[in-house]
């Protein structure tokens, strides 16, 4: 009972630091560490049941030492849960790429970063299922070869008159309008767009002629929402 003891003395401590407008403690906000009192005090009742009975000076000093390491975890990752959640954002949005999360609410979609440093978004062009990737520097929405032909259009039948700077240099890319393009939710008619030649453009871009119809698109961290 010693051990419990002692620790409820550090928690009262902590309680003290806070009430006493202190300022920060280890690094964290006075609010932040009374948020992590009542994890405290669980892990002292946890422990109370290992160390309520008789056992000898070295399981005491290894337990205290495994309870001071899970107590360091705890505040890491406390500190740390941005980044933490971020990163599991990114990972889900590779496993996952191009699912948006819709707020019915607000009509938005948001859609969080892939690995790739890239925001991959599934949409329908013309009734296709298609990946495209935000790009803000693309004037238009810009479709492989490949999505041109799964959104019904043939590439054979195009002019590819129109000179495009791409990842692979200056490429040529037929001007059309899309039927329609709808992504998380977000429906668009009669948008302008251009076609790739073969071989010029490996994803599909999601540009400025269908981002330029919404209300706003913001970008945070590694999360994009786009405000229908």
């Amino acid at each position: 009972m010693i051990f419990v003891g002692f620790a409820l003395l550090i928690a009262a401590g902590l309680t003290l630091v806070i009430i006493s407008d202190a300022g920060q403690l280890v690094g964290l906000e006075q609010e932040q560490v009374g948020q992590l009192i009542p994890l405290l005090l669980i892990l002292i009742l946890v422990a109370s049941g290992t160390f309520g009975r008789r056992v000898n000076f070295s399981n005491i000093f290894g337990g205290a030492i495994l309870w001071a390491g899970m107590f360091a975890v705890v505040i890491g990752g406390y500190s740390y849960r941005f980044e933490i959640i971020g990163l599991a954002n990114r990972i889900l949005g590779e496993l996952t790429p191009g699912v948006a999360v819709i707020d019915e609410n607000s009509g938005s979609a948001v859609f969080q970063k892939g690995l790739g440093n890239t925001f991959r978004m599934g949409a329908r062009v013309n009734g296709a299922k298609i990946i495209l990737i935000f790009d803000t520097g693309a004037s238009a929405v810009v479709l492989t070869s490949s999505d041109a032909m799964a959104a019904g259009i043939d590439p054979d039948s195009l002019r590819f008159d129109v000179r495009v700077q791409t990842a692979n240099g200056i490429g040529r890319a037929a001007s059309i309008r899309l039927r329609n393009i709808e992504i998380g939710g977000i429906v668009r008619e009669n948008i302008r767009a251009f076609v790739a030649e073969p071989g010029a453009l490996e994803t599909s871009l999601l540009g400025m002629s269908f981002l330029q119809t919404l209300q706003a698109y913001t970008v945070r961290n590694d999360t994009l929402e786009l405000h229908g």
